[in-house]
């Protein structure tokens, strides 16, 4: 968006003139991140967890360019090449639990990021973009992250590549010649663990440019903010420097305690004990399961147990898990509804957290073994997560009465007056 009353990049010094003038690389940040980008003047803490993932994201490629330094992309020796960086490079141990455990972080953000999406629906007009953006570089962080989960070489690396290349053997006609492609062969190896290194390395870079255009789909329309009230007039926004700044400083500053305090005290809590096994095609694990953030999918591609009609259920659980992502891609044409934030739209509010209690149940069951009851609860918690985004946000979009809006973001901020409106200002 547009602001008149932005302040434009003019450098003083003769150097930063030349510069501006032969590469504008210095106003291009300015007026990104700078003085130059207003924002508006009531964002809560819970926008700071953009600039968290991008920081994630930062940290993961640096520790793993220096991880891939040391790390051997061969069946024979991977295994022994993980251990050797844990014990003989220096430094190593420390590049690695914070590379293991940087993914969690990652995880830990943009989830919250998400879920902040979806309660103040940030996915609705005028930006579109920056949602559909968001949902390809969550779905690009679920394909990096599950290539570097094998690259270990340990047991559960192994037969987490066997299971989720199998997946696609579930699909008809194509699906074996498409899984013997992705491994290069019929079991996982040499071919595929190259693959993979070759991928996990490369897709970091294709996510870091996705996030460019993600920031550049931003500044169009301007975020958003917890009323879901446009800017309307200057009064409305401050200068993301030094402002927002300073609070994203002080929020990665507690991520860095939080994040260091797992790294340092309880670096293998979120890992799996039989990764620490090296990988054996003849031994299968009691329990097969994937990272923890993984785990709600996980449940949902489980909890289809009989075929339908002509449909195998493994083909079900396949397409199920797949939508559970992609149905994201049509909110902004799902809900309806002209309030943004759900602190306005109190039935919404309700639904919402009942979704959340909803994703949590299908995490704890993806991650417990396939058995009774986690079955039937995935299969419940399953068909309440369609509902909610198919049947119940639409439903409530149209037929629930929103509470009225402040006039204004300073209104909102400052205090409120007798102008409350529902949608958009009086004229």
């Amino acid at each position: 968006m547009s602001f008149p009353w932005a302040k434009h990049y003019e450098p003083k010094a003769p150097f930063m003139r030349w510069i501006d003038e032969k590469l504008p690389l210095p106003r291009l940040v300015y007026n990104a991140i700078g003085g130059g980008y207003p924002v508006p003047r009531n964002l809560n803490y819970m926008w700071n967890f953009g600039v968290l993932a991008g920081f994630c994201l930062v940290l993961q490629i640096v520790t793993g360019v220096i991880l891939a330094m040391h790390y051997a992309a061969n069946a024979a020796v991977a295994f022994d090449s993980t251990e050797h960086i844990m014990r003989d490079v220096n430094w190593g141990w420390l590049m690695r639990y914070a590379h293991a455990n940087g993914a969690s972080a990652f995880f830990v953000v943009v989830y919250l990021h998400i879920f902040r999406g979806f309660f103040y629906s940030s996915y609705k007009a005028p930006r579109e973009m920056v949602w559909l953006l968001g949902v390809v570089i969550f779905l690009l962080m679920m394909a990096t992250g599950f290539m570097g989960y094998v690259l270990p070489w340990g047991q559960m690396s192994y037969w987490g590549a066997k299971v989720i290349t199998g997946l696609f053997g579930a699909i008809p006609v194509v699906g074996e010649p498409i899984q013997i492609w992705l491994l290069g062969g019929y079991a996982p190896d040499n071919a595929a663990l190259n693959r993979f290194f070759s991928l996990h390395f490369l897709l970091p870079f294709v996510i870091a440019g996705v996030i460019i255009l993600h920031i550049w789909a931003l500044h169009i329309p301007g975020s958003s903010n917890p009323t879901g009230v446009e800017v309307k007039s200057e009064s409305d926004t401050l200068p993301f420097h030094p402002y927002y700044t300073a609070k994203d400083g002080f929020g990665l500053g507690v991520f860095l305690i939080l994040y260091f305090a797992m790294v340092f005290f309880f670096p293998n809590s979120l890992g799996h004990p039989d990764n620490y096994i090296p990988a054996n095609p003849l031994s299968t694990p009691a329990h097969i399961v994937p990272e923890w953030y993984y785990w709600p999918f996980y449940a949902i591609l489980r909890a289809f147990t009989v075929d339908f009609f002509f449909v195998p259920a493994k083909l079900m659980g396949v397409l199920a898990m797949f939508s559970a992502i992609l149905v994201w891609f049509f909110l902004p044409w799902l809900d309806k509804s002209p309030v943004r934030s759900g602190h306005y739209r109190p039935m919404f509010r309700k639904f919402f957290w009942v979704l959340v209690i909803d994703v949590l149940v299908l995490g704890y069951c993806g991650g417990s073994p396939a058995e009774e009851p986690f079955v039937m609860i995935s299969q419940l918690a399953t068909a309440y997560y369609f509902l909610h985004f198919l049947v119940i946000l639409p439903i409530v979009s149209s037929i629930e009465r929103p509470e009225p809006l402040p006039f204004s973001i300073t209104e909102a901020v400052l205090g409120s007056d007798d102008k409350a409106v529902l949608g958009e200002s009086k004229a």
